[in-house]
């Protein structure tokens, strides 16, 4: 009987006209949003570990990338052990170890975000967008990223984020010095 009046009380209030007081607009959730977007870079470019982890809904999220074929091929060239087993095409990490490796590089990084496109209803939302990884004036590797989002009581909050990986077939400059 409980399970049956909590039910009935949970049907009650989602047929209930209205909107609930704490609805977002589009143009609110859309706006948000984008404020996430852009303290994840902010995040990046001062590695900033604790900014960087509360945009998040748990440390445990997916957080995974592919690689493309070619540049699954110009790592396993460059490796000097061939009998050792290939890189995998996924990789999987979580948002605390790339901050934390962030942190530790010794040059500038930041990850640029074009074509961003969101789609929300208000309560989640995706976000898609090309992205190109840099450090300093090097483009690391680019591709496509996507996110989802939930809004929580504390805001907008990632969920997981999966992308694909170009690597740059081209070395940094001044690697060949070294």
């Amino acid at each position: 009987m409980k399970g049956f009046l909590a039910g009935s009380l949970a049907l009650a209030l989602l047929l209930a006209p209205g909107a609930p007081a704490h609805a977002e607009t589009s143009a609110q959730s859309r706006q948000r949003i984008e404020g996430v977007v852009e303290q994840f870079r902010m995040a990046i470019v001062n590695k900033d570990k604790d900014s960087f982890m509360k945009l998040f809904l748990r440390e445990d999220i997916t957080w995974s990338a592919v690689f493309d074929d070619a540049s699954l091929e110009r790592i396993k060239a460059r490796r000097k052990d061939k009998n050792q087993p290939g890189p995998k095409k996924i990789f999987s990490a979580s948002p605390r170890e790339f901050i934390e490796d962030i942190a530790q590089a010794q040059v500038p990084l930041h990850e640029t975000f074009e074509n961003v496109r969101i789609d929300t209803d208000g309560d989640v939302a995706q976000v898609w967008f090309d992205y190109s990884f840099m450090a300093g004036d090097y483009r690391e590797n680019w591709g496509k990223e996507a996110w989802h989002l939930v809004r929580t009581e504390e805001g907008w909050k990632i969920a997981s984020v999966i992308w694909s990986m170009h690597l740059n077939p081209e070395p940094p400059p001044g690697a060949a010095a070294k």
